[in-house]
């Protein structure tokens, strides 16, 4: 077991006598080590090999404030303070925007939630949307029907799903139209009732674009709406349609905001490390 690692996160000094762990530090520090110890124990019952990730997950969770996302038969818990923030505004708010770097578990969460809502019977749809404009290339000249264009541009979406049901249930669901992909584009003029909508990478937006997006909602619908403001493809002199309603929305009733930065990182200790140079 990395002891250091365990002192760097709880502030809180180790030191092993035999079958004997003794902690010395404040109260807090004390009172988060031992937590941590336990959890870590309560793993070792499942695995020989914790590495330093699972250990940073372990720490994060116990910051979770045990809100729980529920996917079928599977359950989810936080992980840290503020993806327990983001699991709370998703539960109470119409329209939730979730901005941070990668790694933070946003759309993650955001994909299973939906599902969960999906599932349950709390929602009939799931329409999962984003901009496409990376290497400047349109969509009508990429092979294969629409599903098959956006799939690549989706594919952390699918990725996610899949860690909690079957491929075979994502592509049951689908096939009946449970579930819908669409390029932001085809969104103009619909109205959606009684959906979950996802609109991933929306710092790719422009102004209209989300604005546009925004009005499509219906009746006991919700949006998740995540990006990187610090990851925008859009041309140098056009403003991200993320950054806009940032600012313009802030204060609207039924509207949540949501922003990680590089400590919410829950992938990896280097993710974290690199996240945090490039925010100096």
């Amino acid at each position: 077991m990395n002891i250091g690692y365990i002192e760097e996160l709880t502030g809180c000094q180790i030191a092993l006598h035999g079958n004997r762990i003794d902690l010395s530090g404040s109260e807090d520090e004390m009172n988060r080590a031992s937590q941590l110890l336990n959890r870590l124990l309560d793993l070792s019952s499942l695995t020989s090999d914790i590495s330093t990730p699972d250990i940073l997950l372990e720490y994060k969770a116990m910051a979770g404030n045990g809100q729980l996302v529920t996917v079928g038969t599977k359950t989810i818990r936080t992980k840290g303070q503020k993806q327990a923030e983001y699991v709370f505004a998703m539960q109470n708010s119409q329209i939730v925007f979730a901005v941070g770097p990668a790694g933070t578990g946003k759309t993650y969460l955001a994909t299973n939630w939906c599902l969960g809502e999906l599932l349950s019977g709390r929602k009939n749809k799931i329409v999962i949307t984003r901009p496409v404009v990376e290497a400047g290339e349109s969509l009508g000249f990429l092979p294969g029907d629409l599903s098959q264009k956006l799939n690549p541009y989706l594919k952390p979406l699918y990725d996610s799903m899949e860690a909690t049901i079957s491929p075979a249930t994502v592509r049951r669901l689908e096939e009946s139209g449970q579930i819908e992909i669409a390029p932001l584009a085809y969104m103009r003029g619909r109205s959606l009732n009684n959906a979950c909508v996802i609109l991933d990478e929306a710092q790719n937006t422009t102004v209209g674009q989300m604005k546009m997006f925004l009005t499509r909602l219906g009746e006991n619908s919700c949006a998740i709406i995540t990006g990187d403001i610090t990851q925008t493809d859009l041309p140098k002199n056009q403003t991200s349609g993320l950054v806009d309603a940032l600012n313009r929305l802030d204060g609207v009733e039924g509207v949540s905001f949501v922003r990680f930065s590089g400590k919410d990182t829950v992938r990896s200790r280097i993710v974290q490390r690199i996240i945090n140079a490039y925010e100096k």
